[in-house]
């Protein structure tokens, strides 16, 4: 692996990268679709390559029940499971295994839990979830960490901040002791994930000592857990002084654009979120002026694109009529245009991003995309 920094926004921590992996060079800032299932839905590898996405997301709990890793070895990892010959990342499981909280217990061992499918029981610790993660072959794999509430107390934060370290030391044993590859045979890589709730001094604590770990980057969890979007900013504010500026950042679950761009500018690197997806499935587009639900009855006889000018595939061959009739009438096919669209919205938007950066006008296209974007009544604009 190579990380290196190609521009740096004077104005902010703002940063444009190039991170070298086994599949594949991405670019940074980057957005990574998420493909819980091993697919990001409704939408083919070749559909997410033409849209330019250049590493997506698969998840370690639900790959692990579903198809299992007797599957994923038989086919030699995720990669050529899917068909998708770009960068992986998986998750730890962390995170599903604290959304599932009335299923589960947490010991020193790790997490016993029941699946949500059939309820068996199963566990998952540090050396289960890299095992796992080892053997689906993503080019970079996640630590297994414990993801606090919101809220939760001082006390509890700092609990959890020391079991994640020495859930991360255990990790990190096991990597030593196995090499695990990427799918392709190349390395395999390991971030970290910082967490510490809303207590800037857990923060910085639970990152310093796992920099000390050395891995090879380094994530900012436990934030879009329900916090006020002022407290997730002030997450990766409190976190990211005490990271190496020569390894990639990614910021967990993130987010919407307004926050995209915001986390941009305070110095994170990568992003994923399921916010594209989900809103499409429900006929919400995003557009350089905020969101419009396509459903709405003012867009019945609307013969314009979602967004003027957009060049994405639905944009230049359908009308807001014609994508309401399909929502209306249940077609799969108005779904999947929305979820081309958003995808493409989104990924256009690091586009964007990276190139002010290497222009040296990030802070001119930060104040404009602000201008013109009016968040939903649950947004607001930082």
């Amino acid at each position: 692996m190579s990380f290196s920094l190609l521009a740096n926004d004077p104005a902010s921590k703002a940063r444009r990268g190039r991170l070298a992996l086994a599949h594949g060079v991405v670019e940074t800032p980057v957005f990574m679709p998420v493909g819980t299932q091993g697919t990001v839905k409704s939408v083919s590898p070749h559909e997410l390559e033409s849209l330019g996405a250049q590493i997506t997301l698969g998840n370690t709990y639900h790959l692990n029940l579903r198809p299992g890793m007797e599957v994923m070895r038989e086919f030699g990892g995720l990669n050529k499971f899917t068909g998708w010959s770009r960068p992986f990342l998986t998750d730890s499981g962390g995170f599903q295994v604290f959304s599932l909280s009335k299923l589960r217990k947490i010991t020193e061992r790790g997490v016993e839990f029941r699946s949500h499918l059939d309820g068996s029981k199963m566990f998952l610790g540090p050396e289960e979830s890299m095992d796992i993660q080892g053997v689906l072959g993503s080019d970079i794999a996640m630590l297994f960490d414990e993801c606090p509430p919101y809220p939760c107390d001082e006390v509890y934060s700092e609990k959890s901040l020391e079991l994640t370290l020495r859930w991360g030391k255990r990790c990190k044993d096991w990597i030593a002791s196995h090499e695990p590859k990427a799918g392709n045979g190349g390395r395999q890589l390991h971030f970290g994930i910082v967490q510490g709730s809303i207590y800037a001094e857990h923060r910085e604590r639970c990152a310093r000592e796992l920099v000390a770990m050395e891995f090879d980057g380094y994530a900012i969890g436990g934030v879009s857990v329900g916090e006020p979007e002022h407290e997730m900013l002030r997450a990766v504010e409190n976190a990211e002084p005490f990271l190496p500026t020569d390894k990639p950042r990614y910021a967990m679950g993130l987010g919407t654009p307004p926050q995209l761009v915001e986390m941009v500018a305070r110095g994170v690197d990568m992003f994923d979120c399921v916010i594209p997806t989900r809103l499409a499935r429900h006929g919400t587009a995003f557009t350089a002026s905020g969101t419009m639900n396509v459903k709405n009855e003012r867009f019945r006889t609307d013969a314009s694109p979602l967004e003027a000018e957009c060049e994405c595939y639905a944009c230049q061959h359908f009308t807001r009529a014609y994508i309401r009739h399909l929502f209306r009438a249940g077609e799969i096919l108005g779904l999947r245009l929305i979820c081309l669209h958003n995808l493409h919205f989104y990924l256009n938007l690091m586009r964007q991003m990276r190139q002010a950066l290497e222009n040296g006008t990030f802070a001119a296209f930060r104040s404009d995309f602000h201008s013109k974007y009016l968040p939903t009544p649950t947004q607001t604009t930082p």
